[in-house]
């Protein structure tokens, strides 16, 4: 009879210690999940660290032109506000971008990301203090 209470002790013993290991282990995972999830920035934030390229109209290859507009967002604001004052960069080298494509090229949603994808390359190259994030079209015209 005396073995049986040791026994049962023992199995109460060890199964009280495999639950509070589970619960200090879930613990931990809920409190490195919640810090991840505040480096999201927030909308405010990337409108904030993010610039306005006004419509350009160029001319694509052959004989069609395209009016465009962008919003190019960064990792900062001091990183956008850099970009403000390299405006004229960037709209050469959209322009630059543009003169080499075809209206197919810019077909489709593959097309636009492939240009925005090419343009923020581009444009980290002349970044001195931060980077751009995202560059999206915010408005297009093939004709």
């Amino acid at each position: 009879m005396q073995n049986k209470n040791k026994l049962l002790t023992i199995m109460l013993i060890i199964l009280v210690s495999i639950t509070l290991l589970g619960v200090i282990a879930l613990l931990i995972v809920f409190q490195l999940n919640k810090g991840e999830e505040s480096t999201e920035p927030t909308i405010d934030e990337i409108v904030e660290s993010s610039i306005d390229i006004g419509e350009i109209t160029t001319n694509l290859a052959g004989n069609k032109f395209i009016r465009i507009a962008m919003k190019v967002q960064t990792d900062s604001p001091e990183a956008a506000e850099e970009l403000t004052k390299r405006d004229f960069q960037v709209k050469n080298i959209i322009i630059t971008e543009l003169s080499e494509m075809t209206p197919e090229d810019l077909e489709g949603k593959q097309g636009k990301v492939m240009f925005e994808s090419s343009l923020k390359t581009k444009i980290n190259e002349l970044m001195d203090d931060g980077e751009v994030q995202q560059v999206y079209i915010t408005s297009s015209i093939i004709q």
